[in-house]
């Protein structure tokens, strides 16, 4: 059983706009407009350490037209891979059959899921109330989600209705192989463990599920976790298609670290962009591996590092490394770096050592002025991994120059060396300690300081 979230229900109820309150984002694109979803969208749920995967659907909608039918087994799909599931009706309106369809079909996947009255701010004469319960719905949550109404309750419970029993792995340092089919992520963990514990093939696509495969090196216990390839178009494709992307990003979420395995012959293509992003979400470090180099020429391997791609400052911060998962060429040093990767990863950094940083990179750029007030980088501290976080305390917290950000960005990578590893720093705003003990000037003193300023200006 996994923590994926579906939200379903027929079009034009709000499911777009409430998967943007909870996973506060605006991935989902929201409008009056009935039916404007059509593949699924995806975020996540973050409550303190835990994240859970969350997924918008498109309305299910009783139509003929092979587009309303497809956006409806999408919908479907993914209700049947979640382990929660969201079921929204429109509060300002009285069940309609569409409504009672979905709720018949629900109940038969026989999971659990949780009865959602949206724009229960509209003031109409709607008994969805009473209808619901005839249907015998008992428990539902009235909420608006265009004004973030009972949104936080909803948080809480969802939370709570969360199944307990998270993805098992062996213990270990659990490396997740990720890549688009046929890129060799079989191949190569059959040559590592020197043993054939994977089924490998011309065809791609063999793997359609995460598989654990816990080894020993140096007396330490690592897990790989091979996962199926996740190809272009997942979104409305097959539906083990979709079952192998949310288990590979479960798996994404269960790791300590992402070795990205890319063709070599192709290059870094867009669909491989996409998938390290998604990885990106997550927080985990990535490591870019180019397999099956031992086919290509001198030339040829140069090639790959000028293209536009491999240059994009998305991907410069990676560590990218040459192997061959068919001849075992580049894993020692691939699996050396992993290992560094994992403890620098996972490494908490003092309050001292980060203001020693911090005033270094002040001292060699100041920073600028915001808003005519000078910026001030009073103290740094650690505030957790996955990603890598620190959060900055200064005078100022909003309209920071992104150049000086991206700045102390680089400052700290290249410092403390977390090349592949995710980075994120928080400005906070100091709050004065003498701000209680500022004397408040009485309304007579007020009216004296006008007066001299006034006396003042006249003179001049």
């Amino acid at each position: 059983m996994f923590t994926s979230i579906a939200i379903i229900g027929r079009p034009n109820v709000g499911k777009s706009t409430l998967f943007n309150k909870l996973t506060k984002s605006r991935k989902a694109i929201v409008s009056d407009y009935s039916g404007l979803t059509k593949d699924r969208n995806y975020g996540y749920l973050v409550f303190g350490d835990q994240k859970s995967l969350i997924i918008d659907t498109g309305g299910i909608a009783q139509d003929n037209s092979i587009l309303k039918e497809d956006i409806a087994e999408q919908a479907w799909i993914a209700a049947e891979e979640a382990g929660l599931i969201i079921f929204i009706i429109d509060g300002s309106e009285n069940l309609i059959k569409e409504d009672l369809d979905i709720l018949t079909r629900l109940r038969k996947l026989d999971k659990k899921f949780i009865t959602v009255l949206n724009k229960s701010d509209k003031k109409t004469d709607s008994i969805v109330k009473e209808d619901i319960s005839k249907m015998g719905i008992k428990e539902f949550f009235e909420i608006s989600a265009e004004h973030s109404r009972n949104i936080s309750d909803l948080r809480s419970f969802i939370k709570e209705s969360l199944p307990k029993n998270k993805f098992e792995t062996p213990d270990g340092k659990k490396i997740a192989v990720l890549g688009r089919p046929n890129a060799g992520k079989s191949t190569f963990i059959n040559k590592f463990i020197n043993e054939d514990r994977l089924i490998v093939s011309e065809v791609a696509g063999t793997t359609i599920d995460a598989i654990s495969i816990p080894f020993s090196v140096g007396g330490s216990d690592f897990v790989f976790i091979d996962t199926a390839g996740i190809r272009k178009g997942y979104k409305t494709s097959h539906k083990i298609e979709y079952f192998s992307y949310v288990r590979a990003m479960h798996s994404v979420e269960e790791c300590d670290i992402v070795i990205f395995i890319c063709d070599a012959q192709e290059g870094l293509v867009d669909q491989d962009l996409k998938i390290i992003n998604m990885v990106c979400e997550t927080g985990k470090p990535i490591l870019i591996a180019l397999n099956k180099i031992d086919l290509l020429s001198k030339k040829q391997r140069d090639n790959i590092y000028e293209t536009k791609r491999a240059q994009s400052n998305f991907v410069s911060d990676f560590i990218k490394l040459e192997i061959s998962g068919i001849k075992g060429l580049g894993f020692k040093r691939l699996f050396r770096i992993t290992n560094t990767l994992i403890d620098r990863a996972q490494k908490k950094y003092s309050t001292s050592s980060l203001n020693k940083l911090l005033n270094k990179f002040v001292t060699q750029s100041a920073p600028p002025s915001v808003g005519g007030r000078q910026l001030k980088l009073k103290h740094i501290h650690f505030a957790g991994i996955n990603p890598t976080t620190f959060v900055i305390h200064s005078n100022q917290d909003k309209k920071i120059p992104q150049n000086y950000k991206k700045y102390l960005e680089n400052s700290f990578r290249s410092a403390l060396k977390l090349e592949s590893i995710q980075l994120k720093i928080i400005f906070r705003k100091s709050e004065n300690p003498f701000e209680s003990k500022i004397n408040k000037l009485t309304d007579r003193q007020v009216k004296k300081r006008q007066r001299l300023i006034k006396y003042i200006k006249n003179r001049k």
